[in-house]
C-alpha cells in the first residue's frame, strides 16, 4: 500500500474512489510555487503518450481536480511528490 503526507499550511488534498477512477481534489492555499507545481504535474501527464491516465479540471480559488485511472495512481502520487506538492511517500506492506 503507497501512503504520502503533504503539508495541510499548504495544500488541501482529499481522496476518493470514483468506479474505476481516484479522484483527487486538491486547494492551493497561499502558495504561487504550489500553483506552478500543479500545471508542472499537469505537463508532465499532458507530454505521455495516454491521453486517459490523469484528466484535470481547474476551478475558481486554487483548486483542482484529478481523474486519475487506477494503473496510473503510483505514478501520479510520484508526480505530486516530484514537484514537491507531497513531503513524503511510502510503502506499506500490506500482508
Amino acid at each position: 500500500m503507497l501512503t504520502y503526507k503533504y503539508d495541510n499550511k499548504y495544500i488541501e488534498l482529499q481522496e476518493s474512489v470514483q468506479g474505476q477512477d481516484i479522484e483527487f481534489q486538491i486547494r492551493i492555499i497561499g502558495s504561487e510555487a504550489a500553483d506552478a507545481s500543479i500545471r508542472k504535474v499537469q505537463e508532465h501527464f499532458e507530454n505521455n503518450e495516454i491521453i486517459t491516465d490523469v484528466m484535470l479540471y481547474t476551478y475558481k480559488n486554487h483548486t483542482y481536480q484529478f481523474i486519475v485511472r487506477q494503473d496510473y495512481y503510483t505514478d501520479f502520487i510520484l508526480a505530486l511528490m516530484k514537484y514537491k506538492l507531497l513531503v513524503s511517500v511510502e510503502w506499506k506492506a500490506t500482508l
